[in-house]
């Protein structure tokens, strides 16, 4: 089985930052999960991408980009689930 890479977009770390500390730890395990699985069970597909997937955290949510030709996965967006689509 193929191990992935996580990358964190600058800017994702930013809005990291500002997650209440409680839920900062649980967002980065569940990306740390992502090297071995990318696709877990509750990721769903953004519309119109094709390699772009959301992933429910609670009332946060983990937009992320899988490129599997390099094994790499980028966090791309970060946030409250009011937010995050804006």
């Amino acid at each position: 089985m193929v191990s992935y890479r996580i990358l964190w977009k600058r800017s994702a770390e930013k809005e990291l930052r500002k997650i209440p500390k409680e839920r900062i730890q649980q967002l980065w395990e569940v990306a740390s999960m992502l090297e071995n699985d990318p696709c877990p069970q509750g990721v769903k597909k953004m519309i119109g991408t094709e390699s772009v997937y959301r992933l429910r955290v609670g009332d946060y949510r983990l937009v992320y980009r899988v490129d599997r030709d390099l094994s790499t996965i980028e966090i791309i967006l970060v946030g409250h689930r009011r937010d995050v689509y804006r």
